[in-house]
């Protein structure tokens, strides 16, 4: 501090101890290089993608904080980057600061929770009784992870989907070998079946084969190139559905190689597409 900040710093040798030898009314404000602001900028642009949500003004107040502090020599303008750098995303999740900020409590005292919930596969909402280990930001959306006191079995649950949050009050431990990184490790997205493993083979013609090969879609990922310009890519997953919908996004241009179980799915659904626009004209009117 004395030496990079320049602040009036001695050495009292009686005390054995450092002191401010005259008053000091502001700290210094934190050097930082072009690097830094580029970090800084970049940080700034991937929260607005929660303009709108709950959480945007919290996570603004809290980086406007930090850009506060910053005055270091840079050569880069703020202006330069503004015109020079942009982000956009697609389908991002509303969020809940109050639902966020009570499950987040609830995850970090080790607190129960009761809460109904809306499965996209059933019209009714079902009330919950949970443990909660742990919040994942996945694909836009926030998820939580935790156990499910009724089903004995870890689910994974939308906070979009859920209302009526209150604590029990009931304290729970969380199981020492419990890792939400392991687990989604084993997922496309956010669904995975535990106990279960899968090789993925996806076959895409040299049309899609650039564009899958510029982009980590999954840690076990491997490619392996075609004669006909096409690539083949595997990874090893715990449940199909995330996948499935990942695949039939491509077209015709994906063909699934294995396992069989995932290519008969993927097939079904093609035909129930295809009987769709063939059998029922008038639902497009």
């Amino acid at each position: 501090m004395r030496d990079r900040l320049e602040m009036p710093i001695e050495y009292d040798s009686r005390k054995r101890g450092f002191y401010f030898s005259s008053p000091i009314e502001t700290f210094p404000a934190i050097t930082v290089t072009e690097a830094d602001l580029v970090a800084l900028f970049i940080a700034e642009k991937v929260l607005a993608q929660y303009a709108g949500t709950g959480l945007e003004e919290p996570l603004r107040q809290t980086f406007q904080k930090l850009a506060h502090q910053l005055d270091g020599h840079v050569s880069v303008k703020w202006h330069d980057l503004q015109s020079t750098v942009s982000f956009r995303s697609t389908g991002v999740a509303r969020a809940d600061l109050k639902l966020f900020q009570k499950i987040a409590k609830a995850v970090i005292d080790r607190e129960e929770l009761e809460f109904i919930y809306s499965k996209l596969n059933n019209p009714n909402d079902e009330a919950r009784r949970v443990h909660p280990y742990h919040i994942a930001w996945v694909n836009a959306q926030w998820y939580l992870l935790a156990h499910d006191l009724a089903r004995q079995q870890l689910r994974t649950f939308a906070l979009s989907r859920i209302k009526g949050l209150a604590p029990t009050g009931v304290l729970f431990q969380r199981p020492a070998n419990f890792s939400a990184k392991d687990l989604l490790a084993e997922s496309f997205g956010v669904i995975f079946t535990k106990g279960k493993r899968h090789k993925i083979r996806i076959r895409f013609d040299a049309f899609a084969a650039k564009l899958v090969a510029e982009r980590m879609w999954h840690p076990t990922q491997t490619f392996k190139k075609l004669k006909d310009g096409g690539v083949e890519i595997s990874m090893i997953l715990s449940a199909f559905q995330e996948i499935e919908y990942w695949i039939l996004s491509w077209g015709a241009h994906a063909t699934v190689i294995a396992p069989k179980i995932l290519r008969d799915r993927i097939q079904a659904a093609a035909r129930a597409t295809v009987d769709i626009y063939r059998n029922r004209p008038k639902r497009l009117k």
